[in-house]
């Protein structure tokens, strides 16, 4: 969304160039046709300079009563420096989702910042599993269908629920570090327990993925031979034929003798 006051005063410019432009042109016209119109007497070409003149000192005047009413108009409110930045970030990340590879490279980017927010915390490493093991499922999450769909949508939401506790996790361990003596004893139990859960709950997932990639693998084996495959070697039997009756024809033959 654009900034309201410098659009105000921007459309104040255009309007007070045109009042000044159209204003310019009303006047050569008019003096045009005030001095070839008692030179050479009354016809066709002074009706077109007085009707020129005067259809430009017309507009000249409607282009100024806009300007005075626009400038009337009080100018909205400056725009807030935050709130301007975030207005200016969300119109780029919109330019870039419109690209073909834009979603993933905004989400890799939101991971590594992610990521970099959490360095130096004892989350950092639940979290760079939880990425390994959310990225493996999305791998394969266009496969899980059937049976395995309400798997998927569980494992969404307990994704967006460890990485919620990893930063958790990681903003109590800074509030340790600063914490006087006699609150670092509940905060450090504190951490203790959160870190626990976030080291169970990856691992969890993790061994969700496990099974995931076993449904696929489960599911995608055959009982007997690929279709695929089967083609392959009827084609592979087909060419190995053509070739050797090729051969056998361009073989020389013995000429045979009449007895």
């Amino acid at each position: 969304m654009a900034d309201e006051r410098a659009r105000h005063f921007r459309r104040l410019r255009r309007l007070r160039r045109s009042a000044r432009r159209w204003s310019v042109l009303a006047g050569g016209l008019g003096g045009a046709a005030a001095v070839l119109t008692p030179y050479a007497g009354l016809g066709l070409p002074d009706a077109v300079w007085a009707g020129a003149a005067g259809s430009a000192i017309a507009v000249a005047a409607w282009r100024w009563a806009d300007l005075r009413a626009l400038a009337a108009v009080p100018a909205p409110p400056a725009l807030d420096p935050a709130e301007a930045a975030a207005r200016s970030r969300a119109r780029l990340v919109a330019a870039v989702e419109r690209l073909p590879v834009g979603p993933g490279v905004l989400a890799e980017v939101r991971r590594v910042r992610s990521r970099l927010a959490l360095r130096g915390t004892g989350a950092a490493q639940a979290w760079a599993r939880l990425d390994r093991a959310s990225l493996t499922l999305a791998g394969m999450a266009g496969r899980l269908d059937g049976l395995a769909e309400p798997a998927v949508r569980e494992a969404d939401e307990a994704d967006r629920s460890l990485r919620e506790l990893a930063a958790r996790v990681a903003s109590v361990e800074r509030a340790l570090r600063l914490a006087p003596a006699e609150a670092r004893a509940a905060l450090t139990e504190a951490h203790g327990a959160l870190a626990a859960q976030l080291d169970s709950g990856v691992a969890a997932y993790e061994r969700l993925v496990v099974a995931a990639a076993g449904y696929l693998a489960e599911d995608a084996r055959p009982t007997t031979e690929h279709p695929a495959a089967a083609r392959l070697t009827e084609a592979t039997d087909l060419l190995h034929g053509v070739a050797s009756a090729l051969a056998e024809l361009r073989t020389p033959h013995a000429p045979l003798h009449t007895p």
